[in-house]
């Protein structure tokens, strides 16, 4: 299979409790017990790039900083957890492509999602948590109400739409600017 691209997928890291919120019908391996701690602890807190090291050394942003990363076609871009979590939706452009990227500072949990349903691009605003602890968004143009982290819409005129996850995931800094050294970076302004 040389020469074979594999599909990147997106991935969600949370909380095991927002987690059981969005999919409540989950079932986990028991390991008997043996999830005692986290063996990388001090490793986040310490602000080497550990044994690799960075072949990148890009300083816009701290080394260990969290990002949340999406690459579309062949571009990239990170989104620091600390410009994300004052704003916790973001409706952005990038790569020819409108996206929005939802984020919850207390979980640390982020998406990001295409806003182009049935050929439209949609403007989302914070609607907040729901009696369940779920994040929710509304579009500004029909007003339905989206699922923040699922991207299920589930009241209004769009209810039963999903929006489309892009490929994205959480990377430390250095590592996300090592596979990506022309990534753009998401600012405030």
């Amino acid at each position: 299979l040389s020469g074979t691209n594999l599909e990147i997928v997106p991935s969600v890291q949370t909380t095991w409790q927002q987690w059981q919120l969005l999919h409540p019908d989950t079932l986990v391996l028991d390991k008997g017990g043996r999830y005692q701690g986290d063996a990388y602890e001090r490793y986040y807190v310490d602000g080497s790039a550990g044994i690799l090291g960075e072949s990148n050394r890009d300083n816009r942003v701290p080394t260990k900083e969290l990002v949340l990363g999406v690459d579309l076609e062949g571009q990239a871009k990170a989104y620091p957890f600390p410009a994300i979590a004052d704003q916790r939706v973001i409706n952005d452009s990038f790569a020819g492509s409108d996206v929005v990227v939802t984020f919850d500072p207390i979980s640390e949990t982020g998406a990001i999602f295409s806003r182009i349903v049935d050929g439209r691009s949609l403007t989302f605003r914070d609607l907040g948590t729901n009696s369940l602890g779920i994040m929710l968004v509304q579009d500004l143009e029909t007003e339905t109400t989206w699922q923040a982290f699922t991207g299920q819409s589930i009241e209004g005129p769009l209810a039963g739409k999903t929006l489309q996850r892009l490929p994205s995931h959480y990377s430390f800094w250095f590592a996300w600017s090592d596979f990506h050294p022309d990534t753009e970076l998401f600012e405030l302004g």
